[in-house]
């Protein structure tokens, strides 16, 4: 993974310096609450419903163990004992005191961390899958093409106050786990038809919100050598024609979708030709000198088939074990190697939330397991990408005696869930009660993995934090005259077959979503034909179904 240099540092320090004597002159009374906000803002701070939020960039979802220990230190002494994964695979703290932020931000640089560009109307985290670098589906690590995203971006000066915020994903394997047709940018690592030489598939005005869309191909195939002056030629049509006077109309997606895909990759190819061969063009050495950040660990020789077998008895031995190794664990690119999904998904508590005591023992096991390293994913969850097969039922016990090891990745009850009205000031209803009672009521594993893979996602407004509308089943809360309220929509997906979900119909009480979504869940069930995903069954019947038995009146 990456590490600063002495220059990096020094920025770090500096700003820290700055926003210190720039809170400290706030809370004397000598600046105005309105030229304070840009000033938090670029600095990560938020203000929520009851307290500060402050919102910690894990560039590309990679940390390692030192920094995780200092999160869960920061989170016990200056917030309440726990922290929040984000689906931008940042971390997020809901409770700081404004006048301790200084403080924090000077604990986060003593790691490598900070909160620069985690807000505002910039480039935000560039995010990626959470298996890089180990996937086995993998044509090429996206890491070093993140690391390169991120120096270019971070305190860009003509990007630093866009129309709105902007997101980048990069995808280099065969199933998309980044989400890029959903962003401002999605960049998928391609082989060229003829050639076979790999490069960037690229993709513009994808976006969640107010108004979903999902993204348009603006380069079917771009050099590698080329992907700044590209982005950058990008970013300046964004800058210069993106609407500034409408907030909810100022996101790159309405401006591609106003001008049409071809008249807004026309202008990109205008200003791309002033670009393509510049200074910012770039060399076999710079890239070369990005991927090196990202080296392979001292991998050990092992017997694959031998391991595997091993951890079968194992399972059959203890079938517990054995469910949580066919449900959290996944393949490895090396043999005698898994990578390791740790659930934030239990039930009684929020999705996403990691306390101080399980932070502090995720980093241990990350030195003890892994290399040292970890990875926040979009699912907010945690990930050990590089477990030695014969270790894996040693860290299950583990990390099932901290509550970490729920057996749920990628069904149902691994929610996606923002902390919405119970934190979010922006939030129209609370999302956290909806998914507690939806992992409540199907506590039954066995019933939960007979529906097989299925994404729920559930956002407290409209800024769609938590992606519903990409899921299977989305879940959006809404105000009705000052009551919560919420929309469900069906046939999201963020994968390469990406679908913006269709919303079934009217919305419901907080109380009854456990009760529609169990229709939703019986009808599927009548419905699917072998072992077809609920997503394949939606797609064949479609919504009329569902919406039938959810709305159907008692006789």
């Amino acid at each position: 993974m990456y590490v600063y240099d002495q220059v990096d540092q020094r920025i770090i320090d500096e700003r820290v310096a700055q926003f210190r004597d720039q809170t400290q002159r706030f809370l004397a009374g000598d600046i105005a609450e309105e030229h304070f906000l840009p000033l938090r803002l670029q600095n990560g701070l938020y203000v929520q419903r009851l307290a500060p939020m402050l919102r910690i960039a894990v560039p590309y979802g990679m940390m390692n163990s030192a920094q995780l220990r200092k999160l869960a230190e920061i989170s016990r002494n200056f917030d309440k004992g726990y922290a929040h994964i984000s689906t931008r695979q940042n971390v997020q703290l809901n409770w700081p005191e404004l006048a301790d932020v200084p403080d924090i931000l000077a604990e986060l640089a003593s790691v490598q961390m900070h909160a620069v560009q985690t807000s505002g109307n910039c480039i935000r985290n560039t995010t990626t899958d959470q298996f890089a670098g180990v996937a086995v589906d993998e044509l090429e690590d996206p890491r070093p093409w993140c690391e390169i995203i991120r120096q270019w971006s971070t305190f860009h000066p003509e990007f630093a106050f866009l129309p709105r915020k902007f997101k980048i994903a990069v995808c280099g394997t065969e199933s998309d786990r980044a989400a890029i047709h959903a962003h401002d940018i999605g960049l998928e690592l391609v082989p060229h038809p003829d050639s076979g030489e790999i490069g960037f598939k690229v993709l513009a005005g994808g976006g969640l919100g107010r108004t979903p869309v999902i993204g348009s191909v603006v380069c079917e195939w771009l050099p590698k050598k080329h992907l700044i002056t590209y982005l950058e030629a990008i970013l300046r049509v964004y800058n210069q024609l993106g609407r500034r006077d409408n907030k909810y109309k100022a996101r790159i997606k309405i401006l591609v979708k106003a001008m049409g895909v071809e008249a807004f990759r026309e202008h990109v190819e205008e200003q791309w030709k002033a670009l393509k061969d510049g200074p910012s063009t770039l060399t076999d050495a710079e890239i070369d000198r990005c991927k090196g950040f990202f080296t392979e660990p001292a991998y050990k020789q092992i017997d694959g088939l031998a391991a595997a077998a091993t951890v079968k008895a194992q399972g059959e031995q203890n079938p517990e074990f054995g469910n949580w190794v066919t449900r959290n664990t996944v393949a490895h690119r090396v043999p005698g190697y898994r990578i390791v999904n740790i659930s934030l998904k239990a039930t009684g508590y929020a999705p996403g939330d990691i306390s101080d005591v399980q932070m502090e023992a995720v980093a241990d096991f990350a030195d003890q397991y892994a290399f040292g390293e970890l990875r926040s994913t979009h699912q907010q969850n945690l990930v050990l990408a590089d477990v030695e097969q014969e270790h894996l039922f040693d860290l299950w016990q583990k990390l099932d005696a901290l509550g970490l090891a729920t057996a749920n990745i990628g069904y149902l009850t691994d929610v996606i869930c923002c902390p919405g009205g119970d934190y979010c000031a922006l939030a129209n209803a609370k999302s956290i009660p909806v998914a507690e009672a939806i992992q409540d009521r199907f506590d039954n594993l066995d019933y939960v993995y007979d529906l097989g893979p299925l994404d729920l996602n559930i956002s407290g407004c409209m800024n769609a934090c938590g992606h519903h509308h990409i899921g299977h089943i989305g879940v959006l809360g809404v105000d009705k005259k000052g009551a919560e309220f919420y929309q469900v929509s069906l046939g999201g997906s963020q994968d390469k077959d990406a679908s913006i979900g269709k919303i079934l119909g009217p919305s419901f009480q907080q109380e009854d979503m456990a009760d529609v979504i169990e229709k939703l869940l019986t009808t599927f069930v009548g419905l699917r034909q072998s072992e077809e995903s609920f997503l394949d069954a939606y797609r064949r019947v479609g919504l009329e179904p569902f919406k039938e038995a959810v709305y159907a009146k008692a006789d």
